[in-house]
């Protein structure tokens, strides 16, 4: 790739995603040798402004960025990489050095609210209470939710069709926590699918 390095005294801005679910996970800069080094190493290298010098993330706490993919906008200085994290990326502890509200979708937050509610177990809420039923009142209700989705799909009230998929989506989380899996490994699964994808499209194009 062409990176313009000439802007910004020879530095790039970079943004950093999750390769697993696209939430933004910090912001850093690089400059040629920087952006070298993390070439070489497949490790994100960063440029310190503070500490004007090369900066592995990582490097002191382990949490290291594993790069999946590079990408650079269309005036060619600014790049986003996608990786998978070792660990917690904010020198803070957590995920993401933004809010989580603002870096991760609403089945994320979704889910945090399901896991909240079974855990304090309070008997005036309907997630708690249905999730006590147990594994097959759970099945039961999603594969009622499943029905009621295809039987609106087959009309015309987008409104409802719309209602029946978010009661699908929700008694789904449910479910996903009573199997202990989270929304993460479901969409971890569908990345591993495409990537397969992908790399079959490839060697028959070769």
């Amino acid at each position: 790739m062409n990176i313009d390095f000439s802007k910004n005294g020879g530095l790039v801005p970079v943004i950093i995603q999750d390769d697993r679910d696209s939430r933004v996970l910090m912001l850093g800069y690089m400059n040629a040798e920087a952006y070298a080094y993390t070439l070489r190493e497949n490790r994100v290298t960063f440029f310190s402004r503070s500490r004007n010098k090369l900066w592995t993330k990582g490097e002191t706490s382990g949490n290291y960025l594993e790069v999946r993919e590079i990408k650079t906008d269309c005036d060619n200085d600014t790049l986003l990489i996608k990786v998978v994290p070792s660990g917690p990326v904010c020198h803070k502890g957590s995920n993401s050095c933004f809010r989580d509200e603002s870096s991760k979708g609403y089945l994320y937050i979704l889910e945090e609210t399901i896991n909240s509610r079974i855990t304090e177990g309070s008997g005036d809420s309907y997630t708690s209470m249905i999730f006590k039923k147990g594994i097959n009142k759970v099945a039961q209700k999603v594969g009622e939710e499943a029905v009621e989705l295809v039987i609106e799909a087959k009309d015309n009230n987008d409104d409802l069709f719309r209602e029946e998929a978010a009661d699908l989506l929700y008694h789904l989380l449910i479910l996903l926590r009573m199997k202990n899996t989270s929304l993460e490994e479901i969409e971890l699964v569908l990345n591993h699918r495409s990537r397969r994808s992908k790399k079959i499209e490839n060697e028959q194009v070769k």
